[in-house]
């Protein structure tokens, strides 16, 4: 690109006289059809930008030429567009899904005795209208033969996408940490979501609507109730090989909150391969007497993107 205005402006000076009934020197014109068989727009307005310039006399022509470049670019859009379309319409129930998995571990001996084990996966599949996720963890930690943490959730989010920022949802979802005083948690939900931020670098998407929750509390009987459900997940890609990421959602019943975020950080390894630090933080308002309502986790993991 650096190469092509001195070469350009070269030929524009130095070029012989055009072709009868054409204004254009053709060494000009070559230079724009490398350009556009190069096929960075960028360049090709350069080129033809500069060629206006020292070639005033052509201008009708360049621009002829800059409106069938404009043209075929539009057109291959649109054929790409309509080959995307017809892979997502066609797309078998198995096909065009995305996801991570996470692995992560520790041990230690001697002075201390600790054992910790972590795993996650998160899955999507993108299709013209609908989007499903599913997403899938479970944390042991135990220190001198006792069990000190024992997380696990499993949750799947249908989306019907109205374009491509405005989506409803529903969901469903399944938690157990008797650590913060519950066996089992199960959660259905629907509502609204909106992305809010939708470039390459930086994401940002916002949820909300109502959801019902049972709960079995670990020895101290059940519950259903009707809750208020808001999220938010956010991705930003710092570098290329360093992005920022954080989940989080709060429920809002009668008597009783709780909420969850997760916050990580990623830096690319080697091909698929990440390290991710991550601090995942647990809130239940109505935790067990004897327990602390926030409950903080900080690890090191392995991630594979495929």
């Amino acid at each position: 690109m650096s190469l092509l205005f001195p070469i350009l402006a070269l030929a524009a000076i130095e070029a012989p006289a055009a072709a009868p009934g054409s204004g254009l020197p053709e060494p000009v014109r070559a230079m724009i059809e490398a350009a556009i068989a190069d096929g960075n727009p960028k360049t090709v307005d350069a080129v033809i930008a500069l060629a206006r310039k020292t070639n005033p006399e052509a201008a009708e022509e360049l621009q002829g030429i800059e409106t069938a470049f404009r043209a075929r670019e539009a057109e291959e859009k649109a054929e790409k567009e309509r080959l995307r379309i017809a892979e997502l319409e066609n797309a078998g129930l198995l096909e065009n899904w995305k996801g991570q998995v996470e692995l992560g571990a520790s041990r230690s001996t001697g002075n201390s005795d600790n054992l910790g084990l972590y795993g996650a996966t998160n899955l999507t599949r993108e299709g013209l209208r609908w989007r499903h996720k599913l997403t899938a963890r479970a944390d042991v930690q135990e220190s001198r033969g006792l069990r000190t943490t024992e997380r696990v959730l499993a949750a799947w989010q249908p989306n019907y996408k109205f374009d491509e920022r405005a989506y409803t949802f529903g969901l469903a979802q399944y938690e157990h940490d008797r650590f913060l005083g519950y066996d089992d948690r199960y959660t259905l939900g629907v509502g609204g979501g909106y992305g809010l931020l939708a470039s390459e670098r930086v994401k940002l998407d916002i949820e909300g609507g109502p959801a019902l929750r049972y709960t079995e509390f670990e020895g101290e009987g059940e519950e259903t109730k009707v809750a208020g459900r808001a999220s938010m997940t956010f991705s930003w890609a710092i570098t290329p090989t360093l992005q920022l990421g954080q989940t989080s959602s709060v429920y809002l019943e009668k008597g009783d909150s709780s909420a969850t975020a997760l916050t990580t950080l990623d830096t690319k390894l080697l091909g698929a391969l990440k390290a991710r630090f991550s601090y995942n933080v647990q809130y239940e308002r109505d935790a067990p007497p004897g327990r602390k309502q926030v409950d903080t986790l900080s690890r090191a993991t392995l991630v594979y993107s495929f």
